[in-house]
């Protein structure tokens, strides 16, 4: 099977891509175009499976190119987004240009180039704030960020081309990823690296919100677990650990489990407003389990920490990358 993924400089991406070339598909791996030629989170996959890829660079928002750089393949996975909640309250018009007009393009080169399967990538904060829990997929949808009303609109144009024109699409749902790679504007890289750079007080944003992390590896297996499945086209299916920890408890478990000594201090800057603060998500894989057969290694509090302790030793030894860095906030 011949995979073109999008976004697979990214962070899920990056493991995304090494899985299956490991697993002899042959991908090609769009990256976002650069002058600087900079593979992004793909230069951290060993050099033997990056001469096994091939990589190119481009935009999703470029209708023409996505169509020409995606023929005589047999599955594309779409990852490519913009992802920062926090940025998307300041650039409302880019969200929609990558995140909604990149989704069509995806979707009509799917549909021009006869392609089998396309994969579309959602977000649980397309739920906002659980009004039941755990959350299953039938919960009401519910923006409280320009970020997120830009997924729902990405999520109701796949399924409207699957209703419309049988496009052969799956969307899949990833609650809170963590592991090694992801940006320090996620919080738990923000809480390594400001560790790692010796700081004694860390600065963070609101701590008693709760989130579903799910380890990158589990999130990859799912996707990879979509492709030959045949009874997946036209559903929406969340992937996450079904297991709730809020940030204050995950800084507990740094403290006493990993030995770690520090001080937080809260700053505003890093903290969502009121109406926009996503307070809980806590999802259920049932759906998952039983119609993609996948159970993610790294659940419960055992595997979160089993997980943690992976991140953690990836960091420690690469913390040192200028890019890596916690001195400056990254919305």
């Amino acid at each position: 099977m011949k995979i073109f993924i999008t976004g697979a400089c990214g962070f899920i991406g990056s493991h995304l891509v090494e899985m299956l070339v490991k697993k002899n598909y042959k991908v090609k791996a769009l990256t976002y175009y650069n002058p600087n030629n900079d593979i992004g989170c793909l230069k951290y996959i060993n050099p033997k499976i990056l001469d096994n890829l091939e990589i190119i660079q481009g935009d999703v928002r470029d209708n023409y190119f996505i169509k020409e750089a995606s023929k005589g393949y047999d599955c594309i996975i779409h990852l490519a987004a913009l992802i920062g909640i926090p940025y998307s309250y300041k650039s409302v018009s880019t969200y929609i240009e990558t995140n909604i007009n990149g989704t069509n393009n995806i979707l009509n080169a799917v549909r021009e180039n006869s392609i089998d399967k396309v994969v579309i990538t959602s977000t649980s904060e397309v739920y906002g704030s659980a009004q039941f829990i755990p959350i299953k997929e039938t919960h009401p949808l519910n923006a409280q960020s320009p970020y997120a009303a830009s997924k729902i609109a990405a999520d109701q144009l796949a399924l409207s081309y699957y209703k419309s024109f049988s496009t052969p699409v799956t969307i899949i749902r990833p609650f809170n990823n963590y592991g090694p790679r992801q940006s320090t504007r996620a919080i738990i890289p923000t809480i390594i690296n400001q560790i790692l750079d010796g700081n004694k007080t860390l600065r963070i944003g609101n701590i008693y919100p709760t989130r579903d992390f799910t380890y990158v590896e589990d999130t990859s297996q799912a996707f990879v677990n979509v492709l030959k499945n045949k009874r997946s086209k036209g559903e929406i299916i969340n992937v996450g650990s079904n297991f709730e920890i809020s940030i204050k408890d995950i800084i507990e478990i740094l403290k006493n489990e990993f030995g770690f000594d520090f001080r937080i201090k809260i700053e505003k800057k890093r903290k969502r407003s009121i109406s926009s603060e996503v307070d809980r998500l806590y999802s259920s894989n049932i759906k998952a389990k039983k119609l993609l057969n996948w159970t993610p290694n790294h659940g419960g509090l055992l595997g979160f920490k089993k997980g943690l302790a992976k991140t953690i030793k990836w960091y420690e030894k690469n913390y040192k990358s200028k890019k890596l860095r916690s001195n400056n906030y990254a919305i």
